[in-house]
């Protein structure tokens, strides 16, 4: 554990200096033991929670989340579901078809402060208490729970009994206190999308029948007792159950899975953690193949983000066969595991982005989803590429092709837009992981390929065991080129504005060749344009966006331009060749930008 702990104070102390920009972030200790009655699908459990408040304001009630309450007819998830046109997950017809006994159901049976009861308010999947003692700022409170839960059946990233056969896919399964941040309590009710959560420690006890393998966030505390793959077994014990005990220091959420039949092997990361792959002994040798193959490419794909981004800080992650589909997790991931090894290792590597964007980089999902789906779509795409040897030139195609095909459906809805409260799914998917995907690709065009790199490692330096904003974002990418880019982060994220520059005229003057752009769209960017000569020779031209107070680096052989101001439609520019010699006069030839009608971006000479 000494390597994290160095890693915890470094970042101990960049959290520390979050005060002096005006930023400050809860803080929660857990401390939970669960009773598990595998064969009845439900638990009995403790929680103890030491909620520190590091707000300026004064705190007179709390909200927990309470997820397993969301599937159950006539719930918010399942009315939901049932409005959305193209649901593609089907998850109101999945819920309209559950048994009674695999609805799923928590029970908060009583909640103390300080040891006085409380008064609870139960509303589906939040729970609301008012504080006997309202919570001064700087000071503690400690939150004792008594609960008893009833697990669903998987519709929705976590239950039981999965389409893969995993018992227990057990993520978000406890009272999970809600964020309170700058922008007050966010206690959304859960609809099936995205998680927010208090950063801080957790001390958690599984007592559960001892054939099952038990898998997810946090350190095992007595491998010894537990064995299974984790270390040798030297403790006898001839009871039915047995107990794990997992800390897990400085995370936002605690997750785990278990199942009687679970494979489970380990790899080590070169100057990195120790990885867990955890899978069912019963999937066909097809698949079981990939997942053993997968696991050379898992310790890759952590070097890789390790460093691009950051170091990865724990000792360990774990990759682990259930939910329904890929979801990121403290410290692991569910992934069903019925896949071929492509797709195994897509989602594989998408989920590990995760780590670093939303778990590291803890951005609430639910605000703004694309700031950590289109960061891990953007980044595990180009993983992709060179891991499975595709050599694509323009990996990100699919994305640009699902961005212009969104856009002209009308279905399109602004990235800012909550995640609930998306319309249609497509748009949701489209949106926040292709549309957030484009928005680095264009940053990378607008601010250059170095500073962009650079940008990413500032931004993990600045913001890690941090709940950062699109702003703190940009902002980092600011400081970094030293250029202006809010116009940027407004015109992509808050409206629909499109990039559409065109090539209008080139016409022969006494003095040379007179070319004239024209602004189409209402999205600014920069322009880079190349002319053709006949002979083979290209001359290039770069024309900064006067709003960026500044330009990216250009290589030797571009010309420097006058900026662009955005209000002007037009822009002309001319050069001393003759009009004879120019073959073509193109915009992003390298078709970088994410321009919605790339028919007018080329002008071929006669």
């Amino acid at each position: 554990m000494k390597f994290f702990r160095t890693i915890f104070l470094i970042f101990l102390v960049c959290s520390c200096s979050n005060k002096d920009n005006g930023k400050w972030q809860q803080h929660v200790s857990y401390k939970m033991v669960i009773d598990v009655d595998a064969e009845n699908r439900s638990y009995s459990g403790t929680q103890e929670l030491v909620y520190t408040n590091n707000s300026s304001d004064t705190i007179s009630r709390v909200f927990y989340h309470l997820y397993f309450n969301a599937f159950q007819p006539g719930s918010e998830m399942q009315i939901r579901a049932s409005e959305i046109s193209d649901d593609d997950r089907t998850i109101s017809k999945k819920i309209l078809s559950l048994e009674k006994k695999d609805f799923g159901d928590v029970r908060v049976l009583e909640l103390l402060q300080d040891g006085f009861l409380l008064e609870l308010k139960n509303q589906e999947t939040i729970l609301e208490a008012a504080l006997k003692t309202p919570l001064l700022p700087g000071e503690k409170t400690t939150l004792s729970m008594r609960f008893e839960v009833d697990i669903p059946k998987q519709v929705r990233r976590a239950g039981k009994d999965s389409d893969d056969g995993i018992d227990f896919s057990m993520a978000q399964w406890y009272p999970k206190l809600c964020e309170y941040d700058s922008q007050g309590w966010h206690a959304n009710a859960y609809l099936g999308r995205e998680f927010y959560g208090v950063w801080g420690d957790f001390d958690v006890t599984i007592n559960i029948d001892k054939k099952y393998t038990v898998a997810g966030s946090g350190y095992l505390q007595n491998p010894e007792e537990v064995g299974h793959g984790y270390g040798e077994k030297i403790t006898k014990d001839d009871s039915d159950l047995i107990t794990w005990h997992f800390i897990a220091p400085d995370v936002h959420d605690f997750t785990w899975a278990a199942d009687p039949n679970f494979t489970h092997d380990t790899i080590a990361v070169p100057n990195g953690p120790v990885l867990h792959f955890l899978y069912k002994t019963s999937l066909g040798e097809g698949y079981k193949k990939s997942w053993r193959k997968l696991q050379p490419m898992a310790s890759e794909i952590i070097q890789h983000y390790s460093n691009s981004i950051g170091k990865y800080p724990y000792e360990q992650y774990s990759i682990i066969q259930g939910g329904d589909g890929g979801m990121e997790y403290g410290m692991c991931t569910l992934i069903t595991g019925e896949r071929e090894f492509e797709s195994l290792l897509g989602v594989t590597a998408h989920e590990i982005g995760h780590t670093w964007f939303q778990f590291l980089l803890a951005s609430n999902e639910s605000k703004h989803p694309w700031l950590d789906e289109g960061f891990a779509e953007y980044t595990c795409t180009f993983i992709e590429n060179q891991l499975l040897k595709k050599d694509s030139k323009d990996p990100l195609r699919s994305s640009y092709d699902r961005y212009f095909s969104m856009v002209l459906s009308g279905k399109e809805q602004p990235m800012s837009t909550h995640a609930d409260r998306f319309m249609y799914n497509s748009s949701y998917s489209t949106s926040t992981y292709r549309k957030g995907a484009l928005l680095l690709a264009q940053l990378k065009y607008i601010i250059g390929e170095k500073d962009f790199k650079k940008t990413l490692k500032r931004y993990f330096r600045d913001w890690a065991f941090k709940h950062p904003t699109p702003n703190d974002f940009i902002r980092s990418a600011e400081k970094t080129s030293g250029l202006e880019l809010d116009w940027f982060l407004t015109d992509w994220t808050q409206t629909l504005n499109t990039i559409d520059y065109a090539v209008k005229d080139v016409n022969v003057l006494s003095s040379g060749v007179e070319i004239t752009l024209e602004r189409i769209g209402l999205m600014p960017m920069p322009v880079e344009v190349e002319v053709t000569l006949k002979n083979g020779k290209k001359l290039n031209y770069y024309i900064p966006l006067q709003m960026m107070r500044g330009e990216k680096p250009t290589v030797n052989d571009v010309v420097l331009l006058e900026d662009w101001a955005w209000a002007y439609p037009l822009y002309s520019f001319t050069i001393g060749s003759l009009g004879s010699e120019i073959k073509s006069v193109t915009i992003d030839v390298k078709n970088e930008t994410a321009d919605t009608n790339r028919g007018n971006n080329e002008k071929i000479m006669l």
